[in-house]
């Protein structure tokens, strides 16, 4: 037991991240995700609602650190907005919550006087396009009766990038990819996701999409 502790300690310490944990909740979210899609859709646009909501919290603390103002009753408004909105509505739906919701924020944001405006509106947008908006396509995969197949096929894209970038770049990577940034990112760890997510696509496509195979090489 001790061995396996400190082998584990020491994929820790090279990474950069727990192994066991991340591994827990990634099965526990693929779980999550199957049993949405499979017995009802819906619930899965409820699961991204949540999940961007609670991704809005999070970048609304990391910007008051900074000291950089978000309204973040508008930012959750807006989320589930465009999350029920994607759903309904498909992408006209999307593009016009998102269209809606960003000069809201803004004007918004003029209430609380110019002080300190350009920095809040752009971190305003960043946070839009980044979660809700994005989180959208996550919806649109799932709307048509294939959603299900469509969604893994992403996870599983997803799983393979970040998977074998971890175990190649934990077993193989010597060279930093940004140090400065991210310093246990390495080269390796980069062509050893791009090789394996592009096996991965092809799998994925064949057996699950049920279509050619050279399409997921090429996706």
């Amino acid at each position: 037991m001790s061995d396996i502790h400190s082998i584990n300690e020491a994929i820790n310490k090279r990474a950069g991240r727990k192994l066991l944990p991340s591994i827990a909740v990634s099965l526990s979210l693929i779980a999550l995700v199957w049993f949405a899609l499979a017995y009802h859709r819906e619930i899965f646009a409820c699961v991204v609602a949540i999940a961007v909501v609670l991704g809005i919290r999070e970048i609304v603390r990391a910007f008051s650190v900074r000291k950089i103002y978000l309204s973040k009753v508008g930012l959750v408004t807006a989320s589930l907005a465009l999350s029920y909105a994607t759903w309904n509505g498909g992408v006209a739906g999307l593009a016009v919550a998102t269209a809606i919701a960003l000069p809201v924020l803004l004007i918004q944001l003029l209430t609380k006087g110019p002080e300190g405006f350009v920095a809040s509106a752009t971190a305003t947008v960043f946070a839009l396009l980044y979660l809700p908006f994005l989180g959208g396509f996550l919806i649109l995969l799932a709307r048509p009766s294939t959603g299900l197949e469509r969604v893994m096929t992403f996870v599983v894209l997803v799983g393979c990038n970040d998977t074998f970038g971890y175990i190649v770049g934990v077993l193989v990577g010597k060279h930093p990819l940004v140090p400065t940034i991210s310093p246990k990112k390495s080269w390796e760890g980069l062509i050893g996701s791009l090789i394996f997510t592009v096996i991965g696509g092809v799998l994925a496509f064949k057996y699950i999409m049920t279509m050619h195979w050279w399409i997921g090489a090429v996706v």
